[in-house]
């Protein structure tokens, strides 16, 4: 029997790995539209975060044939640790491709402990989203003791990193590129994959202040290539949007 992959995803509060996993969910689920029978599960694990969740997509998942499984009914929206009692199953079932988006910090990767054995037996891949602009990932040694926080406490080995280095629409390439050398250090020593950068889809501008004017922003396209440093750009759709996304859309 064919066994689909289970990805896990983990990364620091602020590091875009809810935005990842979503969309790593939905590519994966595109790239094999072929098989008009396979089975996407998003499993929102989160129990640190309430703000922004991958459950912020059930409905729209639904109508592209991808579960997210998250609390149901009046624990849909509630600002409270809970888990789908579905995940288990959802684990142990080897014709699901699944994607675990969990908290970011020891406390969240805890509940990814109880399924460590279950896990270990399926095959994983674990997948550290690192933005070196959050304040427990900005250097060597943060990222380092994040990772081997995060490592004991689930129970479970990272494989790969991930560079998702951001300031939001005040990212820069310099940014960007600084955060890869950083997180590349990382991967050389602790021999781990390390071959792609994040980009959100409606944040490849950069907003400056008019020289002429009292304020007034203005957009400027940032060139992020296809490549950086050796590493693939892969464009993130940009579906955890934030509320003040709207006020500074509308000039607010």
């Amino acid at each position: 029997m064919k066994i689909n992959p289970l990805i896990i995803i983990i990364g620091a509060y602020g590091s875009g790995k809810s935005e990842y996993a979503i969309n790593l969910a939905k590519k994966y689920k595109l790239s094999n539209k072929q098989q008009e029978d396979l089975l996407v599960s998003l499993v929102d694990m989160d129990v640190v975060n309430p703000y922004f969740r991958s459950r912020d997509v059930r409905e729209e998942f639904a109508k592209e044939g991808i579960e997210v499984v998250a609390p149901e009914g009046h624990f849909s929206h509630a600002d409270l640790p809970m888990l789908s009692p579905k995940i288990k199953g959802v684990i142990n079932d080897y014709s699901k491709a699944v994607f675990l988006d969990v908290g970011g910090d020891p406390a969240g990767c805890r509940v990814l402990a109880r399924f460590s054995d279950d896990i270990k037996q399926r095959g994983y891949e674990m997948h550290f989203v690192i933005n070196t602009k959050r304040p427990f990932t900005s250097d060597y040694y943060d990222i380092i003791n994040m990772k081997t926080m995060l490592e004991t406490t689930a129970k479970l080995k990272v494989t790969e990193l991930i560079c998702n280095t951001n300031l939001m629409q005040f990212t820069t390439l310099e940014i960007v590129t600084e955060g890869i050398k950083t997180i590349q250090e990382v991967a050389n020593n602790e021999n781990l994959l390390f071959d792609k950068y994040l980009v959100l889809e409606n944040k490849q501008t950069e907003h400056q202040f008019d020289k002429d004017s009292t304020g007034k922003i203005s957009d400027t396209k940032i060139d992020f290539p296809e490549m950086l440093m050796g590493k693939k750009k892969i464009v993130l759709e940009y579906f955890l949007k934030k509320p003040w996304d709207t006020l500074y859309s509308k000039g607010i």
